[in-house]
């Protein structure tokens, strides 16, 4: 199993060092006590979901010979609060904004392309999680 090493950095700062050599630094909100320097873990989540399902519509384009230049996805999320006050996720939209030049019989598979993400498919799917202490 691939491993991410997550480390404290002071204040509400984290960095996550992911196998592959890259890293993901996250802050919070200056109105949350973080320093408001990176997204937070909650925004990385969110623009996975977006940035999957563009890698899925790119990947489609690119095998059609379509240019993906004046495509764009929009995504939009709503949230509300429940009984003990924290904020919860009701529902993420993705808007595909398509060039008037994409070919419409390429229209309702790019949607279908995009709902196939792998990140969304694991939301839907969730997968068992544990924490241990060491």
């Amino acid at each position: 199993m691939d491993e991410i090493v997550v480390s404290l950095d002071g204040g509400r700062k984290v960095t996550a060092r992911l196998p592959e050599g890259f890293t993901i630094v996250t802050d919070q909100p200056l109105d949350e006590g973080g320093g408001g320097s990176a997204p937070t873990p909650f925004d990385h989540f969110l623009a996975s979901l977006a940035t999957c399902a563009g890698v899925y519509v790119s990947d489609f384009c690119t095998h059609r010979d379509i240019p993906v230049s004046d495509i764009t996805l929009r995504q939009s999320a709503e949230f509300t609060v429940d009984d003990s006050g924290r904020h919860r996720l009701v529902s993420v939209a993705l808007r595909i904004e398509l060039p008037a030049t994409f070919p419409e019989k390429y229209r309702s598979a790019i949607v279908r392309v995009a709902e196939i993400c792998a990140v969304k498919q694991t939301v839907l799917n969730p997968p068992q999680f544990s924490v241990e202490l060491v």
